[in-house]
């Protein structure tokens, strides 16, 4: 981006740039304890995972490409984010392969999902080859991960609504993501007011979409987990779908 009118501005920035990082990065280990104390996984949506690997490896795409152009500012903690985020998720999904899942799977809906978004940007990766489109090809990569951003959410709150529950889905990784997206909005605001320029929200649009999406999911899991169904009132059972009732000295909150 452009030189800094403001030093106060500027770090205020990167506090709140790496403020957003770190809470995004350690959002991912609360589920990753929560699941190794439990040796299961079960209450965790099988799709969300698998979504969520499709989203933070496009974003780590489309992030790592623009850092190295000036056409759109990226800052180095989000392609930094990225890296983490991948790493993170496909560790989760390797627990998944090797705890205990109950009945739970990979619905065929999630794998046609994902199949063709991977498809769909293989395509765009042949079509803009010979004209060298490569701004256009980041910008697909973008759209996918908006898109991913968007539906990968769905399948645990719809899953935590069926349960009526949500333990084995970690609160505590909501709590951080909600702080590392108010952060974002923070940085991109501050830049925004030093460069008296909006450019920072409508030019890395895809930023802006994963911010809003994620707070308003982050505020929905909130209050399924502390408001409709308070973890005390309920344990775990078998079938994802369902929980029994136990006294609350004996339950897991899912918080890790």
């Amino acid at each position: 981006m452009a030189s800094w009118n403001s030093v106060h501005l500027e770090v205020l920035s990167n506090v709140f740039g790496w403020t957003a990082f770190c809470a995004w990065s350690i959002s991912f280990y609360p589920q990753v304890i929560l699941n190794f104390r439990r040796k299961s996984v079960v209450g965790l949506n099988f799709d969300f995972v698998l979504l969520n690997l499709t989203k933070h490896s496009s974003y780590l795409i489309y992030n790592a490409t623009l850092f190295f152009s000036s056409l759109i500012p990226v800052a180095a903690n989000d392609v930094a984010f990225s890296t983490h985020a991948v790493l993170l998720t496909a560790f989760t999904l390797f627990q998944i392969a090797i705890y205990d899942r109950g009945n739970q799977k990979v619905s065929k809906t999630c794998i046609a999902i994902v199949s063709v978004a991977w498809l769909a940007a293989a395509v765009c990766v042949f079509i803009a080859l010979p004209s060298h489109s490569w701004l256009w090809l980041v910008s697909c990569f973008n759209t996918l991960q908006v898109v991913m951003t968007t539906v990968k959410y769905i399948p645990q709150a719809v899953m935590n609504f069926r349960r009526k529950s949500t333990i084995g889905f970690s609160i505590g990784n909501i709590l951080l993501d909600l702080l590392g997206g108010v952060a974002s909005y923070g940085q991109m605001a501050v830049q925004s007011i030093d460069q008296n320029s909006w450019v920072n929200f409508y030019g890395n649009i895809g930023k802006t979409l994963l911010s809003f999406v994620s707070i308003f999911f982050d505020l929905l899991f909130i209050v399924q987990h502390y408001v409709l169904y308070p973890a005390k009132k309920t344990a775990l059972s078998p079938n994802p779908d369902t929980v029994v009732q136990e006294e609350p000295k004996d339950i897991e909150d899912g918080s890790g």
